[in-house]
């Protein structure tokens, strides 16, 4: 009788420890969130979205005030176009700017949207024009190491 009771909570032990991984591995990949206001739909256009997934956080000065709805590509102008689901709560003015932004250990990528001074406000189906692409580390390092060999081996050294 005493080992089938710890049997019992051996077994609840493990099943409470693997409903927290679960939870835990949905909360980092912003699956949790479930809202049933629908706001409306923006789209904008970036020529690099790095690893920039769908469902990741719009936010303004660290708030969030969106979540990427849906991420394609169009083959007309060889850019990534990304739908923005923004709260209704919140309206920014039609000249608003974006970027793809970096927060965390784990490079969780977010997309910032900075309020410009337009007195017409965003509405669903506009287009956001001004945008600004991810930052590549790739390309970053490739450029850096590309221009130290454009200085060539001598570059270092002092001429006597």
């Amino acid at each position: 009788m005493q080992r089938s009771k710890t049997d019992v909570w051996v077994g609840l032990f493990v099943m409470l420890g693997g409903l927290a991984l679960v939870f835990l591995a949905l909360q980092s990949a912003n699956l949790l969130s479930i809202s049933t206001d629908k706001g409306y739909l923006v789209t904008a256009k970036f020529d690099n979205i790095g690893g920039l997934k769908p469902k990741a956080a719009v936010r303004s000065s660290g708030v969030v005030v969106g979540r990427v709805a849906f991420i394609d590509f169009d083959d007309k102008s060889f850019q990534a176009r990304v739908g923005l689901s923004m709260d209704q709560r919140y309206s920014f003015p039609k000249d608003s700017s974006l970027k793809i932004l970096t927060s965390g250990l784990l490079g969780e990528q977010y997309v910032g949207i900075e309020a410009g001074a337009d007195p017409a406000n965003l509405a669903a189906g506009d287009t956001i024009s001004t945008t600004q692409s991810a930052v590549v580390l790739e390309n970053l390092i490739s450029q850096f190491l590309y221009s130290k060999a454009a200085d060539g081996p001598s570059a270092g050294k002092a001429k006597p």
